[in-house]
């Protein structure tokens, strides 16, 4: 029996230049995502994800102690509490990727998850953190993330979350599929030139591998005045097949929505038996320092 389930992934444009000052940044990005989310709601979307630190600009392209006046803490800081009380108006789960702030001096690049109903259900924080050119200095913002992987069972679907880098990991999208996720979203920031040629063929793989569906969000524009590529958008889902059933637009602003049909998965796994034949009584090595 069919199990479909409205989802959708927002990809936007920073708004701003850092001359603006912090929380005018802030302001106008989350004035923009809500206009998004109004958006997705208008659709009837029913589990909506934004991009990774959505309400700045990828600020990591510098090593600047400035841009830690953009963290908060989850789930008692003001941007967790505004998406509660839109996913609890539209009747929407969300996953809301933030800046984290555990306590003075301890940070950590973080996706706050949110049920229909408008309940903080909990969060994963990025488990791998590159620090590698172009720009991509994320060890000077974030401590790795110590939460494993969680799975939240929100009213629609069991969710995961996997954020950008992670997604070069296959352990961590195997936990997640092993926890029971149906579907694993990774919001994200990367540009062109460096892992376009990835873009498409990790996750994809990752769906396969572990019988779920993928939701792959990138930022659009080049931000100045960094300029360290173009995030270059694309956003998609794809089926446990590895099919992707949507795709957003390369350049500009966009909810990007699909019908996802949570009764593939049993479908798929019946024919690919990866969990039954797997052998973690072989894998130690893996997991060796």
């Amino acid at each position: 029996m069919a199990r479909v389930v409205r989802c959708g992934l927002i990809q936007a444009r920073n708004v701003s230049g850092p001359e603006a000052g912090l929380p005018a940044i802030k302001k106008a990005m989350v004035r923009r995502h809500v206009e998004l989310i109004e958006q997705a709601a208008r659709n009837k979307v029913r589990i909506l994800c934004l991009q990774e630190l959505f309400y700045g600009p990828y600020f990591c392209a510098e090593q600047e102690p400035r841009w830690y006046e953009l963290t908060e803490p989850v789930p008692d800081g003001p941007t967790v509490a505004r998406m509660r009380k839109l996913a609890r108006k539209h009747g929407m789960a969300m996953v809301v990727p933030i800046y984290e702030q555990e306590q003075a001096g301890i940070y950590y690049n973080t996706a706050a998850v949110i049920d229909a109903d408008g309940k903080y259900l909990g969060k994963y924080r990025k488990t791998h953190i590159p620090h590698c050119k172009p720009g991509f200095w994320e060890k000077f913002y974030f401590r790795p993330g110590n939460l494993g992987y969680p799975v939240f069972e929100t009213a629609f679907a069991k969710i995961g979350v996997y954020i950008c880098y992670d997604r070069h990991f296959p352990e961590g999208a195997r936990a997640l599929g092993l926890q029971g996720a149906e579907i694993v979203f990774n919001p994200s920031a990367t540009v062109a030139g460096l892992s376009e040629y990835l873009w498409k063929l990790e996750q994809p793989a990752h769906a396969v591998a572990n019988g779920y569906f993928v939701g792959a969000i990138n930022r659009v524009g080049v931000e100045a005045p960094w300029n360290i590529g173009e995030f270059y958008g694309q956003s998609y889902f794809c089926d446990p097949r590895g099919q992707i059933v949507a795709e957003g637009p390369r350049d500009e602003d966009a909810v990007v929505v699909a019908d996802l049909d949570l009764s593939q998965i049993d479908e798929v796994r019946a024919t690919w038996q990866f969990f039954r034949d797997r052998r973690p009584d072989a894998y130690g090595a893996l997991v060796a320092p």
